[in-house]
């Protein structure tokens, strides 16, 4: 993967260890020369996994829309700033300069990130991988959701698979490496969805 869609919170949380892990997630992924796409923000851990890269001497590209740019405020280090109209462009600009998905702890604008991209891969859409890190066992009801959505009938174990779960970074990258896809239909155009 030369570049990853990275999906986390505008806030800190709680702990500090989120904020840290985002920052040194920026960092390993700039050590890596892994290009890293984000929402633009300079607060929470947006912000603090943009820091990271650029301490690192990586490349960041933000994405937001408009109407964002003051509430999110937009950290102006960046190697580039994309401005979009609407969330729904900035999901998508996000996936089309992506290689892969790394989703960190965040609130209901990262789970609407992740469960889109969830859903086109599930659909046949793409089949870039999708890992969790799952930092201070802060996904562990997600994982059990995941399962418990397979047990009742709902979601197949092969789409199941799409989501990668790890609480270290080098080994969901590994598994994010490896991500041979899934046995769904051709690849479909998601212009037309």
């Amino acid at each position: 993967m030369k570049s990853i869609a990275v999906f986390c919170g505008s806030g800190d949380g709680y702990n500090e260890i989120y904020r840290e892990e985002a920052y040194q997630v920026g960092r390993q992924l700039a050590d890596r020369g892994i290009h890293v796409v984000y929402g633009a923000a300079k607060i929470g851990l947006m912000g603090a996994v943009a820091d990271g890269v650029l301490s690192n001497n990586g490349q960041v590209t933000g994405i937001i829309p408009g109407f964002l740019q003051t509430k999110e405020i937009v950290h102006e280090g960046l190697t580039e700033l994309v401005v979009v109209d609407t969330m729904h462009e900035r999901k998508l600009k996000m996936y089309d300069k992506c290689d892969g998905v790394l989703v960190l702890p965040g609130g209901w604008g990262t789970m609407d990130e992740m469960f889109e991209m969830l859903t086109w891969g599930q659909l046949g859409m793409h089949d870039k991988p999708i890992g969790l890190l799952n930092i201070n066992g802060y996904y562990d009801p997600l994982k059990a959701m995941n399962s418990t959505m397979v047990q009742e009938g709902f979601l197949d174990e092969c789409s199941r698979t799409i989501l990668m779960f790890s609480q270290s970074l080098e080994e969901l990258l590994e598994k994010m490496n490896n991500y041979e896809g899934h046995d769904r239909p051709q690849v479909i155009d998601k212009q037309t969805t």
